[in-house]
């Protein structure tokens, strides 16, 4: 059997494409079931963040694995297979092994460093357990990664190279300010009560925030969260609890609002907002004005205000103005009529240096369908400015400036809990985990990142050569087995010819036998072992038991004794 990891994450795909690919916990639980009664896997561990979405599965066909695992993601993500593979990635063996413990180090992370991952593998993995579709391998590597994962941050500085989406959300929202002193006196609103919301509370409640309300369906967990707040030794912030349906009110108050829920729908919608803001301020929020809409408008207003040249004393002028039957109208259609790309385009240099030039037809094109949709472009624009553009640099315009916001959001929900469309409201900032993954392209990476990298490919051989190792030893003990048979068998054999050898005399023959045995079976069994660790050494387990005539059956039963005793003894890291 071998490793497979078939997924989808923040560098594979859009934002757009993982907020449809995202599985909800029953969806979760439910691709899990289906994937370990799948034909090539035996077991099975869903990894599922709000910026990835991987399926781990110990398969015994590559080909046939990904191809299982790939369907599997579509059908429970709804995403069609089709869509969703040109942003799926594939890694095998050693190389998924890798990509797991990079991701318990937070290097595959968003935001470099950050340490919330390795939570959320502690729980793939208890989800797993709990199904029982992690065995031997998944929750091998699922532990090791978590100790690879708190290794990279007890050793390396890797937590200065980056945070927490929480905290590097908010210092998006303080747009470069400092978060401490943007946070003081500042009313929150956090919309859920899982995880990744805990966390942004306790992080505004650090940060000075004045008070705390959360809301969330289950308004029990709601109470225990605030409660929490409200009862810890490092801040002194006012925390309460409300339901779901008091969140409009809340966000007139709120200053800042965090949500990350597990709805499939928008928790806030954009006019949702923007009654919020009205609420706060007394007047509408109107959309922000948009800088490229402004220079088109700028421009209209300008090509409208200027007065078209006459149309009967343009020297050395490429257009044929006498050919059109009414006159040289810009105001339809019909006033470039019957003229080719060439000319309209000639027109263009000498209205803007009054000169000609001569232009090439395309070639590979025909020219009837250049020319016509060049002349339907320009038709178009024409009926809308009333002129046809001359080819000039338009004159500068002085971009509005936004209004202050009058209030904060931060979606960290995958799917988006708030409409993207709020990003156009007056008085309001929003950040969601788009936007996080634009600021974050260019974060600076810390030096600590090598250091991590080079703890990765050392765990990364050191898991290898102990599953390698791993895999023989069931063959060993089947061939310990086997010699301890046939010493018990000839000592038996040994009583029937001498049937008045005394007990003494019969240990000691007993013990040298096994003496001479162990001694014969030391040296390669050992051998044997330290040759099937390296890359390469699977086949030392077959040689062994074709060497020595073992029964495959028995080696089989020994492993799966040895699966079963580790299974009874075996939880989260």
């Amino acid at each position: 059997m071998s490793l497979l990891v078939v997924g989808l994450s923040h560098r594979s795909a859009p934002v757009s494409v993982l907020e449809r690919a995202s599985l909800n916990a029953d969806a979760q639980l439910k691709l899990l079931q289906d994937t370990v009664a799948a034909e090539p896997a035996a077991e099975a561990a869903v990894l599922a963040t709000c910026n990835r979405i991987e399926l781990y599965a110990d398969v015994d066909k590559f080909h046939a694995g990904v191809a299982e695992l790939s369907t599997l993601l579509a059908q429970h993500s709804g995403v069609g297979l089709e869509e969703l593979t040109p942003y799926l990635y594939v890694h095998y063996e050693d190389r998924a092994v890798h990509h797991l413990f990079s991701v318990a180090c937070g290097l595959d992370s968003m935001v470099v460093g950050e340490g919330q991952i390795l939570g959320q593998i502690k729980d793939s993995l208890a989800r797993a357990q709990d199904l029982h579709t992690a065995g031997r391998l998944l929750n091998d590597l699922f532990q090791q990664a978590l100790r690879v994962g708190k290794r990279a941050h007890s050793e390396t500085g890797i937590d200065r190279a980056g945070q927490s989406l929480v905290t590097f959300g908010l210092e998006q929202l303080a747009a470069g300010a400092d978060v401490q002193t943007w946070a003081e006196g500042k009313k929150a609103l956090v919309i859920g009560a899982g995880s990744m919301s805990s966390l942004a509370a306790a992080t505004l409640a650090r940060a000075g925030v004045a008070e705390i309300v959360v809301a969330n369906r289950t308004f029990e967990r709601a109470e225990r969260l605030a409660q929490i707040l409200a009862e810890g030794d490092d801040t002194d912030v006012l925390a309460r609890a409300v339901p779901m349906d008091a969140v409009p009110a809340e966000l007139t108050r709120a200053d800042v609002a965090v949500s990350c829920t597990g709805a499939t729908g928008l928790v806030l919608t954009a006019d949702a907002v923007a009654a919020a803001v009205e609420g706060r301020t007394g007047g509408p929020a109107a959309e922000a004005p948009d800088v490229d809409s402004a220079v088109h408008e700028a421009a209209v207003r300008e090509a409208a205000e200027t007065p078209l040249q006459a149309a009967g004393g343009d020297e050395n002028c490429p257009l044929d103005l006498s050919a059109v039957p009414s006159g040289f109208s810009v105001m339809g259609e019909a006033a470039v009529a019957g003229m080719d790309a060439a000319t309209l385009e000639q027109h263009g240099a000498w209205a803007a240096s009054g000169t000609t030039v001569d232009r090439p037809r395309e070639t590979g094109r025909p020219g009837a369908e250049a020319d016509a949709e060049l002349i339907t472009a320009l038709a178009a624009t024409a009926t809308r400015v009333g002129r046809i553009p001359e080819r000039r640099r338009p004159e500068p315009v002085a971009e509005v400036p936004r209004p202050q916001p009058v209030l904060f959001l931060l979606d960290l929900a995958m799917p988006r809990d708030i409409d993207a469309a709020v990003h156009r409201l007056a008085g309001v900032r929003l950040v969601d985990i788009e936007s996080l993954a634009d600021a974050s392209a260019d974060a600076p990476m810390a030096a600590d990142v090598d250091m991590v990298r080079r703890i990765v490919a050392d765990e990364v051989a050191a898991f290898g050569a102990a599953q390698r190792a791993a895999h023989i030893t069931p063959t060993v003990v089947a061939l310990r087995s086997m010699a301890a048979d046939v010493v018990s068998g000839e000592i038996a054999r040994l009583e029937g010819r001498l049937p008045g050898l005394d007990d003494k005399h019969r240990a000691e023959i007993t013990q040298t036998v096994k003496r001479v045995v162990d001694k014969l079976l030391h040296a390669p069994t050992v051998r044997v072992k330290q040759l099937a660790a390296e890359p390469g050494g699977a086949g030392y387990a077959d040689a062994l038991r074709t060497l020595f005539d073992l029964d495959q059956e028995t080696v089989a039963s020994v492993s799966c004794a040895e699966d079963s005793t580790t299974e009874k003894n075996r939880g989260p890291a």
